[in-house]
C-alpha cells in the first residue's frame, strides 16, 4: 500500500487545489495518512501571499531531508503558489525535493509523480495556459460527506494591485462555465451538502470578460434555486466591483447569508491610491451603506495592512477612523511585507518597524472591542445554526454557524448534522459562542 502525506498552506483556493491532489493520489491508489513519516510521497501545497513564505517552504522542507537519506524512494513534491513562483530554483536549492508543480499544471501531477517513479527524473512545471484551456481542467470534485464546500467560480487576478503577489502566480482571470459550475452545486447537494461557498480571487469580475456568460448576481440567482440547499456564501469580493445588482441579492436571495468579505486595506485616499484599488474611501462608505440599506443585518468582515510604503501617521488614524465608522464584525489585519516582483517593493519604505507595530497593535485593541460588542449582544438571542459536525470542545456537542459565519458550540444529538436548527446564544468567547437548542 502507497501512501501520502499532505500539507496545505493558505486560502480557500489552495483548499480547493488540495482537494484535486488528493483525488488524484487516490486514483494512483496512495491512501492519506497524517504524518509525513508514515508517507512514501509528501506534498506541500503552498502560500506565498505573506512574508517569508518561501523561507517557511524551505524550513519544512528541510525537515524531510532525514526522511528522504533513510528512505530513498520517497518523493516529496511542493505545489502552488510558491512553487510556481521560485520554479526550477527549488530543486537546485533542495536537493532532496522531486516535484515542483505551479498553480496552472496539476492536471500534469499523475505524469510527474510516474515520471519520478519509474526514471528517478526530478522535475518542474510552471508555464501558465491560456484560458481556453484552463477553463477545461476545473476538476471532478471528490465524494464527501461534508455538510459545507467549497465551490470555484474564477481563478486568477486582472487587478495587480502594487502590494499582491497573486496575479504573479495565479494568472490572469478566467471565469469557470455557469453551466459547469450549477452542474457540481447540485452534484453537491445530491451527496448532502448543505452550505455552499463561490470562491476566487475576485468573484465579483465574475463573468466579464466572456461575452456570453451571465454576472456574479445572475449566477447567484440560479445557485439560490437550488432544491435541498440551505446556504450561500462567497468569497473574496473586490470593492470597487460590487455592482448594484450584486448588493441587491442581500436583500432578495433567502439562501445568501448576511455576511461579506469586502476588503478595504487602508483608510487614507492617498493609500488606497499607491496601493492602486480602484475605489476612494468615500466609495467604499458608500458601498457600505448600500448593503446595509438592503439588508440592514449584514455583518461585513475586512482585510487592512498596516505600514504600507508612505503611510504617514495621519493616513494610519484615517484607517482607525474608518473602522470606527464602519464597526466590521471581525478584521484580517498584516503589517505590510515587499513581494518580489510587485510594484510595491520597489518603493522606498521610511517607516520604522517599531512604529508599523505600535499602529498594528493599536489597531487590533480598537478592533477587538467592536468585535467583543457584537459577540456579548449576540448572547441572549435565538438564531438558525447550520450544523456542521462534531465540536472539538466537548464529548457530545456539535458544532455549526450562524449566517454570519460565527462559530457556536451547543450539546445535540448526531442527527442534527446537515440541518438548520434554533440555537440561544448564552456565552461569548474570543472565537466561537457556547450555544444550547431553542
Amino acid at each position: 500500500m502507497k501512501t501520502f502525506y499532505l500539507e496545505t498552506f493558505g486560502c480557500q483556493m489552495n483548499v480547493v487545489d488540495s482537494e484535486q491532489i488528493v483525488g488524484i493520489a487516490r486514483q494512483l491508489d496512495y491512501v492519506q495518512v497524517d504524518s509525513p513519516d508514515r508517507a512514501d510521497l509528501i506534498v506541500l501545497n503552498t502560500c506565498t501571499i505573506r512574508a517569508r513564505a518561501e523561507r517557511k517552504v524551505y524550513g519544512h522542507l528541510g525537515r524531510f531531508k532525514p526522511l528522504k537519506q533513510q528512505r530513498p524512494s520517497l518523493i516529496v513534491a511542493v505545489c502552488g503558489c510558491v512553487a510556481q513562483q521560485e520554479g526550477r530554483r527549488m530543486l537546485e536549492k533542495t536537493p532532496h525535493l522531486d516535484i515542483v508543480c505551479g498553480t496552472h499544471n496539476l492536471h500534469l501531477f499523475a505524469d510527474m509523480l510516474r515520471r519520478v517513479q519509474t526514471r528517478r527524473e526530478r522535475c518542474a512545471e510552471v508555464s501558465f495556459l491560456d484560458a481556453g484551456q484552463r477553463r477545461r481542467l476545473f476538476p471532478e470534485r471528490l465524494p464527501s460527506d461534508e455538510v459545507t464546500r467549497f465551490v470555484t467560480v474564477i481563478q486568477g487576478c486582472d487587478n495587480f494591485c502594487t502590494y499582491c503577489i497573486v496575479p504573479h502566480v495565479r494568472g490572469r482571470e478566467v471565469s469557470r462555465p455557469s453551466a459547469e459550475v450549477l452542474e457540481e452545486v447540485r452534484a453537491l447537494v445530491r451527496q448532502g451538502v448543505r452550505e455552499i461557498t463561490l470562491v476566487g480571487q475576485n468573484v465579483n469580475s465574475y463573468g466579464c470578460k466572456e461575452g456570453d456568460e451571465i454576472s456574479f448576481a445572475a449566477l447567484l440567482r440560479q445557485i439560490n434555486a437550488v432544491e435541498g440547499l440551505e446556504r450561500i456564501r462567497f468569497m473574496t469580493s473586490h470593492p470597487k466591483d460590487l455592482s448594484d445588482e450584486l448588493v441587491a441579492c442581500f436583500g432578495e436571495l433567502e439562501k445568501l447569508c448576511k455576511h461579506i468579505h469586502l476588503p478595504v486595506q487602508a483608510g487614507a485616499n492617498s493609500v488606497l491610491r499607491a496601493m492602486r484599488r480602484g475605489y476612494s474611501r468615500e466609495q467604499y462608505l458608500d458601498r457600505i451603506a448600500r448593503l446595509r440599506q438592503v439588508c440592514p443585518e449584514i455583518r461585513v468582515t475586512s482585510d487592512v495592512i498596516v505600514g504600507f510604503p508612505g503611510e504617514t501617521g495621519a493616513d494610519f488614524e484615517q484607517t482607525m477612523d474608518l473602522l470606527r465608522q464602519v464597526r466590521y464584525a471581525e478584521i484580517y489585519t498584516f503589517l505590510y511585507s515587499a513581494r518580489p516582483g510587485t510594484a510595491a517593493a520597489e518603493l522606498p519604505d521610511d517607516t520604522p518597524a517599531t512604529l508599523k507595530q505600535e499602529r498594528f497593535d493599536r489597531m487590533l485593541a480598537l478592533q477587538e472591542e467592536i468585535t467583543g460588542n457584537y459577540h456579548e449582544s449576540d448572547v441572549g438571542r435565538v438564531l438558525p445554526v447550520l450544523v456542521e459536525g462534531s465540536s472539538r470542545q466537548g464529548s457530545g456537542q456539535l458544532f455549526g454557524r450562524t449566517t454570519w459565519n460565527r462559530i457556536v458550540n451547543f450539546d445535540g444529538d448526531a442527527a442534527l448534522i446537515g440541518h438548520v436548527v434554533p440555537v440561544r446564544l448564552v456565552r461569548a468567547f474570543r472565537n466561537s459562542h457556547l450555544g444550547e437548542l431553542a
